[in-house]
């Protein structure tokens, strides 16, 4: 006997989206020692946690030092504190009521988002935005739902709907049946979103046709318009077909705490190969009790602190310098007459490429010239071709620094 690997990671690309851009600029640096890199590619925050996040964990760890404090494992689903803190402060002033059990608290949307998959056929049909947050893909790639990568840079069995400047950034919905849906708003990488109109077409679908709706708002606290949902289920019926992701990462400076929570409510359910309805909430408490210890117990303190007044406070305070940034990016890549998106209602701003360069090159002279660092777009899926991402998340001066040299290039 030969143990086997697992055929279907051959059909992923060979390196992650951004360790590819990683090792580029490692590269580029070695080249260029002297050159004064500005990273606004990936995702990362700047700013450090905030006062009230780092006294709560702080105390926490304290708890941890003494014999009657002290907490082992903790509940796989999370601690009953942060969850109901939770749903007081996320969900009850949108109208929305959740149960405690619906909650379950982890170490990332991405992780999330990427597990979730695990609970459903091999069969079902997967449908994503294009350009997409590319965990989406490989992961149902790597459970063997894709079928083999196309020539045109499409996995043959994953429905793709273009999102793009032509249909307004607003996705149609399937013209073929699909099973389980990808949806990101405000959108990674787009930073475009979708009102509460827009994403009722998504929800009336999937009840419709009896679909899941994998609902991805890690960025709804850089929403700053009206109409503009905050959850999926400010929509009706969406707690019958909805699964809502989202994390403290972005807000509260957590990309390296690691904190998020998943929604999965109660009503949520699939069939079995024999046409029995199957609930998702006790299938991923079941997952989740299996494959994951918790969040830390420090941690999930200080995720609470964040609610607390004087943590509102700082985080509004976070979001409104990156949101600054956003616009200060905006508004210098517009005035040298590039065409942009986003960055009104989200953290990302989405470039097109001038002169209709792909999206490599347009990278690669911004690294050379600029000595700045974003996003191919095509990165992202097929519809990204043409397009660089750019994150508001560096500091105020180096986005400032990033934009003079960007508006002195020949382009």
């Amino acid at each position: 006997m030969v143990a086997k690997v697992n055929e279907y990671f051959k059909l992923i690309e060979n390196n992650y989206l951004f360790v590819d851009i990683a090792k580029k600029v490692d590269e580029y640096q070695k080249e260029n020692p002297s050159a004064e890199i500005i990273k606004m590619g990936i995702g990362d925050v700047t700013r450090p946690l905030p006062k009230s996040v780092i006294k709560a964990f702080k105390a926490a760890v304290d708890e941890m030092a003494d014999y009657e404090s002290f907490r082992g494992y903790g509940p796989e689903q999370g601690y009953a504190f942060l969850i109901d803190t939770i749903i007081e402060n996320d969900y009850n002033p949108l109208g929305i009521s959740l149960d405690t059990s619906e909650v379950f608290v982890s170490d990332g949307a991405k992780c999330d988002t990427g597990n979730f998959q695990e609970l459903f056929s091999k069969d079902n049909v997967i449908a994503v935005t294009d350009p997409v947050y590319p965990v989406y893909i490989d992961s149902n790639v790597i459970a063997g739902r894709s079928g083999k990568l196309s020539d045109n840079g499409e996995y043959e069995n994953i429905v793709y709907i273009p999102t793009t400047k032509e249909n307004g950034f607003i996705p149609s919905l399937p013209d073929v049946p699909v099973d389980i849906i990808y949806l990101c708003y405000p959108n990674n990488p787009t930073g475009t979103t979708l009102t509460k109109d827009q994403l009722k077409v998504w929800v009336d679908y999937a009840r419709e046709n009896k679909a899941i709706i994998l609902y991805d708002v890690a960025y709804e606290a850089f929403i700053t318009e009206n109409n503009i949902p905050h959850s999926i289920y400010e929509i009706d019926g969406a707690k019958e077909v909805a699964v809502e992701f989202k994390s403290f990462s972005k807000v509260a400076g957590f990309t390296g705490t690691r904190c998020a929570y998943t929604v999965v409510p109660k009503e949520l359910k699939v069939e079995d190969e024999d046409g029995n309805d199957v609930y998702l909430n006790p299938l991923w408490n079941r997952r989740q009790s299996t494959k994951f210890n918790g969040v830390s117990y420090p941690v999930q303190r200080a995720a609470q602190a964040i609610y607390t007044l004087e943590g509102k406070k700082e985080i509004l305070e976070n979001i409104e310098y990156y949101m600054k940034n956003a616009s200060i990016i905006r508004e210098n890549l517009e005035k040298i007459g590039l065409t942009v998106y986003g960055g009104v209602n989200s953290p990302y701003i989405w470039v097109k490429t001038p002169k209709d360069m792909d999206s490599w090159s347009f990278f690669d002279i911004l690294l050379d010239k600029a000595h700045v660092v974003g996003t191919p777009g095509v990165g992202f899926g097929p519809s990204g071709e043409g397009y660089l991402r750019l994150t508001a998340f560096n500091t105020l001066k180096n986005t400032k620094k990033a934009m003079d040299r960007i508006s002195k290039l020949d382009i």
